[in-house]
């Protein structure tokens, strides 16, 4: 939970009283590999945090999944339009590893957001950082060839290699597992 508040104070700073009101709705969980925090058609009830492990975005397919996103520790995530609309997603959420992830309810959230000094400020830096990273990942996609996505995901995100089996790899940067070993070859070489 030190994490969570370095984290928000880096981007405001809270009171005491803010973050004991904060604190005290934060559900601390730890899931095993492969569990489903989210399933196609649920609506998603938490903001979360990853303290511990990896979480992927996915969209279940008969052949192969379609990986949206991967979270790694110390980030949030949500599936944040089925999040703010409270509508079912259309989308899967699972962990890759053993996970230890705060989670806080929407109903929860509003309440800080009434409640605290600060809550709204810190509720948009979540949202914000949420959005950047959609951003970034779509421009990726219309803008980067495979070999530079798989290039910029190694360098950012080296953790990938080692815990991400290679089929959500290909699948997150859009291509064949086979077109993925072609460009590992290549960039190996």
């Amino acid at each position: 939970m030190d994490k969570i508040r370095e984290i928000f104070e880096s981007v405001v700073k809270q009171s005491d009283a803010d973050w004991q009101v904060f604190s005290s709705k934060l559900v601390r969980r730890e899931y095993p590999k492969k569990t489903l925090l989210l399933k196609t058609g649920e609506t998603e009830k938490h903001l979360s945090f990853i303290e511990k492990g990896i979480v992927r975005f996915f969209m279940p397919r008969e052949e192969n999944d379609l990986t949206t996103a991967f979270i790694f520790e110390n980030e949030f995530f949500s599936a944040y339009d089925s999040f703010l609309t409270q509508t079912p997603a259309i989308y899967q959420v699972e962990t890759l590893t053993d996970a230890t992830v705060w989670h806080i309810t929407h109903a929860d959230l509003q309440e800080i957001y009434e409640r605290t000094s600060v809550g709204n400020r810190i509720g948009r830096h979540a949202a914000e950082n949420l959005f950047l990273k959609k951003t970034k990942r779509e421009l990726s996609l219309l803008n980067d060839s495979a070999e530079e996505r798989y290039l910029k995901l190694f360098t950012e995100r080296p953790e990938l290699i080692r815990h991400i089996p290679l089929k959500y790899i290909a699948s997150y940067i859009g291509i064949t597992p086979q077109a993925l070993s072609r460009i590992r070859r290549r960039v190996r070489g």
